[in-house]
Parts: C-alpha cells; sequence; structure tokens
C-alpha cells in the first residue's frame, strides 16, 4: 500500500473518550480501534481514504462530512478520536471548524491533511487547536501512520512543513531580540531537556530512550510544561518556547 493519494487539484484549498487535561490525549481505549471522522469537499477523495483505511484493522471510519459545518455536526454526534479535515473548504474551512470541533468534541485530536503548504495556513491550524498538518502529497501508509501517532498524544507535520516551522522560530528570536519579554513560567532542568528533544520532532518513546527514564516520565514531563506555559498541545509548546528564548535551534 505504497501508492500516493498525489495532488488533488490546484485550487484545493457519548462523553469524551480518553481526555487528558494536559491536551495529550491518550486515544481510544485499548483494545478499540481509532475511531475517524473524514473530512473533504471532495467526495471520490473521501471515498479513497475509507478504502484505504478500512485495510487497517486497529483504525474505523466512523463517518464522513463535506465542510467545516457538517464537519462540526458530526463531530458533536460521533465523537471521534481522529478528525481527518481539508484545510479550504466551502461554507465553512477546516481551520476555521478546529475551534468549533475542539469544543463539542473536546477529546478529538484534528489532522489537517490539505494541498495548502502555505505557511500562515499551517501556523493559524496550529494556533485553531489542529495537532497534525499533512500535505496530499504523502502516501497512503503514512495517512494512516500519522493517525496512530497522533491518537497516542504525537503531533504530525509534513517534513517540508516542518522546517517552515523553524524557519519561523528562527525568525520569531530575531524579531523578539529588542524587545522586553514578560518572564516566562519556569521550567525544571529536565523539562527544558525534554521540550528540546519534542522541538526535534521525537515522540515520547524515542525521548525516554533518549534520557535513559520510562515513557510515562515523558508524559508526565510533557504535562507539567503543557500546565506551567498554561498550553494545549506539543506544537503550542514549542512555538511558545522559541518566541520566549527559552531554548533555541540553531
Amino acid at each position: 500500500m505504497a501508492d500516493s493519494f498525489g495532488p488533488v487539484r490546484a485550487d484545493d484549498g457519548a462523553a469524551c473518550r480518553g481526555a487528558d487535561p494536559s491536551g495529550e490525549t491518550a486515544g481510544p481505549p485499548a483494545g478499540e480501534p481509532i475511531r475517524v471522522l473524514v473530512v473533504d469537499d471532495h467526495a471520490l477523495f473521501r471515498r479513497g481514504l475509507e478504502i484505504v483505511l478500512a485495510q487497517e484493522e486497529d483504525i474505523q471510519v466512523v463517518g464522513e462530512a463535506g465542510d467545516g459545518a457538517e464537519a462540526v455536526d458530526k463531530a458533536a454526534d460521533l465523537l471521534p478520536d481522529i478528525v481527518l479535515m481539508d484545510v479550504r473548504m466551502p461554507r465553512r474551512g477546516g481551520i476555521e471548524a478546529c475551534t468549533s470541533i475542539k469544543e463539542v468534541a473536546p477529546s478529538a485530536k484534528i489532522i489537517m491533511l490539505t494541498i495548502s503548504d502555505e505557511e500562515a495556513d499551517l501556523y493559524d491550524a496550529i494556533k485553531a487547536g489542529a495537532t497534525g498538518y499533512l500535505l496530499k502529497e504523502i502516501s497512503t501508509d503514512e495517512v494512516a501512520t500519522a493517525i496512530r501517532a497522533v491518537a497516542d498524544g504525537q503531533s504530525q507535520i509534513s517534513p517540508s512543513m516542518a522546517s517552515k516551522l523553524l524557519t519561523e522560530f528562527k525568525s520569531m528570536i530575531q524579531r523578539t531580540d529588542e524587545r522586553r519579554l514578560v518572564p516566562a513560567p519556569r521550567l525544571t532542568d529536565r523539562e527544558l531537556e525534554v521540550l528540546k528533544l519534542v522541538a526535534t520532532g521525537m515522540n515520547n518513546r524515542d525521548i525516554a530512550k533518549e534520557l535513559f527514564i520510562s515513557e510515562n516520565t515523558v508524559k508526565n514531563h510533557v504535562r507539567n510544561i503543557l500546565e506551567k506555559l498554561q498550553l494545549h498541545s506539543r506544537m503550542e509548546a514549542v512555538v511558545y518556547a522559541m518566541r520566549e528564548k527559552i531554548l533555541e535551534i540553531r
């Protein structure tokens, strides 16, 4: 299943399950499939995703929507674990729908799957609560892998978009060099170590191996970082850390 979706078109634009106050939701209960809501204004693309994901035993497509407005209604009704959503759609776009989806289905993780490689869309999606941002050029295998990773509490960004994010981080440092910054909440040395590794894109398992600690300890550190910074996701924590010069990426 190594085929790729390829470019789509040039103008593409019950109770909360597994909730965790840190924003690092634990995903579906053990043994249950990851429940996915597919949102895209192209019916054929939605159908293609459903066919691909139907081959994955641990993933279940529970519904679909053709725009952001319908996605909010479906998310409230179905309470999916993952919302796989396009950025640009008629009636209501995906980024605008993110905030509303997080309100009606707080445990849902949102992955933007789009043709848009605009930096502004990436930043707006992160600010709106998206946990992943993937371009439609990725392979079908990578979609399933990303769903599993995000359900497990990780963040996923296409490599080309991640490099743009790091460029923006450096620009933010330059723009704030002469500004008087409000003192940031103090992180422990270990929390700073964890945050730096998160910034490189490492997942909890790899961070645990790097620091010779348990994966649960890593999760606790990430939770504490988010609570101290009053943020909701790993990506927001990295953006904040770069802006406040808590860490630097050279």
